[in-house]
């Protein structure tokens, strides 16, 4: 007897039957890996370690200045920026050239945005515009140092005010 030469292969149906088979262990691996979710888990302990960075670094000029706050703290929210505009300050407070080199290496930026980390050079230069995307409160003797863009890390939008990564001192 001649063994069938039409017997060597596999058929079209168990080629998708193994190619179906693999694409449902891929979407699953992916969602329990859930690379998305990951990132903004990592931009948010980003945040949290700038924040702390901050305020130690201001907690330190405190300290070194006896008690003397940077110039720009006071008791409102302001933004830890410099848009250029010296006529319109109110809601900035311009602490990098005081803080930077001597008690912070570089002043962080949120992850988010194009500046990652303000040198001294930045902070010197009148010219320069940065903005790092965090804010600075004086409350009573206590200095709170917040991260505003902080993502809900299962959907990825911006939390409210209550739930955003603040820390104070």
């Amino acid at each position: 007897m001649k063994k069938s030469l039409r017997n060597r292969g596999f058929t079209l149906i168990e080629i998708l039957v193994v190619i179906g088979i693999i694409a449902i262990l891929a979407a699953i691996v992916l969602v329990a890996i859930n690379p998305a979710r990951h990132f903004r888990e990592a931009s948010n302990t980003q945040r949290s370690s700038n924040v702390n960075a901050i305020l130690n670094a201001v907690g330190q000029f405190i300290v070194a200045n006896k008690g003397e706050l940077p110039d720009d703290l006071d008791s409102a929210v302001d933004d830890i920026k410099d848009d250029g505009d010296s006529t319109d300050d109110a809601n900035e407070a311009d602490i990098c050239d005081q803080l930077v080199p001597e008690y912070i290496p570089a002043l962080p930026a949120d992850p988010t945005l194009d500046d990652q980390a303000l040198s001294e050079d930045d902070c010197a230069d009148a010219a320069d515009v940065y903005d790092t995307g965090y804010t600075i409160e004086l409350d009573g003797n206590r200095v709170i140092v917040c991260a505003p863009e902080t993502v809900d890390v299962d959907t990825g939008a911006v939390v409210a005010a209550a739930d955003q990564i603040c820390v104070t001192r």
